[in-house]
């Protein structure tokens, strides 16, 4: 007897990720205007490619500097708005400014939110737009993530989650869309990259991007540089990993992050995983 297996095809899922971006646009088409927060990182970017589409000049595109943001990561968000022609502005934030947030407890990234959207709030009211969003997707609702409830605080709209959007199936139209974003591997701000508990400084950050930006010369994609006081975890994708290991590449490594000031350097075997840094905070204390 033969046995009939249902295969889901590409053309099927593509109909699917369709369905999803014709809600999304929908709903952007519903509002009068619309303040993007963007990061630059594929989810925000394909949010503020959608709502140009569809409201063109009444969206606006608006990223957050301090030392927490990356030259790196500014770089690729201009060649980004360049490339796709999005309105867009830079804006100052301040949370350096609160001592809850340079504390670095494990609710970091609500105070780092909640003084992005403060900003945000202001510059709406200030040029008439109606409201503020941002790209967190179906997937980010799984790990732990404080900076949500900022965005709830403030009324900020989450049109991808709303659209029900997986990271793949935006990745998946922003190919689609031609977007140099597509693929952009996961990315965070620069102080994701402390321990909780170690004081978030511009100093520490400046030391942990330089790092990173060794091992981007070096030709790594996915990575984080994790500081544990002079001590440099390097957390490198696991299909990358073993060239990280080898003698040579090792003694590169080795070499570039002394130069940048980091007194050990060590090579943590797991790979690199998204909010490694949370098992702190699920640990359980000793009895």
């Amino acid at each position: 007897m033969k046995v009939l297996v249902q295969i889901r095809r590409p053309l099927e899922e593509s109909r699917d990720f369709s369905l999803k971006e014709e809600a999304l646009f929908a709903r952007l088409g519903e509002l009068p205007s619309l303040l993007i927060a963007v990061s630059g990182g594929a989810d925000s970017a394909y949010l503020a490619w959608a709502a140009n589409q569809v409201l063109g000049e009444r969206a606006l595109s608006v990223t957050a500097i301090s030392p927490s943001f990356s030259a790196y990561d500014r770089e690729q968000l201009e060649k980004f708005v360049a490339q796709t022609k999005v309105r867009h502005e830079f804006v100052e934030t301040h949370e350096f400014d609160n001592p809850a947030y340079r504390a670095n407890a494990g609710d970091r990234c609500y105070y780092c939110k909640d003084e992005l959207f403060n900003v945000l709030d202001e510059l709406a009211k200030r040029r008439g737009f109606a409201a503020v969003a941002y790209g967190v997707n179906l997937d980010d609702t799984r790990d732990f993530r404080p900076g949500h409830r900022a965005a709830a605080e403030h009324q900020v709209l989450a049109p991808l989650l709303d659209a029900e959007m997986h990271k793949s199936e935006i990745r998946a139209l922003s190919q689609r869309a031609g977007l140099p974003t597509w693929d952009r591997p996961a990315s965070a701000c620069l102080s994701s990259r402390l321990p909780y508990g170690t004081e978030v400084t511009p100093e520490r950050l400046a030391l942990v991007e330089k790092g990173e930006a060794a091992l981007r010369e070096l030709g790594f994609r996915q990575f984080r540089v994790r500081l544990h006081d002079k001590l440099a975890r390097i957390e490198i994708a696991p299909e990358e990993l073993a060239r990280a290991m080898t003698a040579e590449m090792s003694a590169a490594i080795l070499e570039r992050f002394k130069a940048a000031g980091f007194f050990y350097v060590a090579l943590d075997l797991e790979g690199y995983r998204q909010g490694s840094l949370n098992a702190a905070l699920k640990a359980k204390p000793d009895s």
